[in-house]
């Protein structure tokens, strides 16, 4: 099955530049269909007024933080099939097994690249 290239995708980040980049890298892999939050607790709010086809979302936010917000998203019986993609600066095994283990679909380590990101989407998504 084709991934639909319209899919609403949610992007958190509390650092602006870096949802700057990665709406960018979605952009050029042809998603368009993009939102933003900038913690945790904000995307859960959002993804719980919309229906996201994926969120990408960083590690480490204040006041809620990516590793707290998939747990929240696993733990809720309408979000909890919606793929989740785990970015962070830290590539610490002890993060990526307790990511694994709380039900992420996917990790990236930053920096990142369009490569790495279309790679990582197609192993959540399927082919593009």
């Amino acid at each position: 099955m084709a991934v639909d290239m319209g899919l609403p995708i949610l992007i958190v980040d509390d650092y602006k530049t870096m949802l700057r980049i990665v709406r960018n890298l979605l952009k050029q892999l042809g998603f368009d269909n993009v939102d933003e939050a900038t913690d945790g607790a904000q995307a859960l709010q959002k993804a719980r007024a919309k229906q996201y086809g994926l969120i990408i979302s960083d590690w480490n936010m204040e006041p809620m933080t990516g590793y707290e917000l998939l747990k929240e998203v696993r733990a809720d019986n309408q979000l909890k099939d919606t793929p989740f993609i785990m970015v962070t600066a830290e590539s610490k095994t002890d993060n990526v097994i307790a990511a694994k283990k709380a039900g992420v679909n996917n990790y990236i380590v930053k920096p990142f690249n369009a490569a790495t990101l279309k790679q990582k989407l197609v192993a959540v998504l399927g082919e593009f």
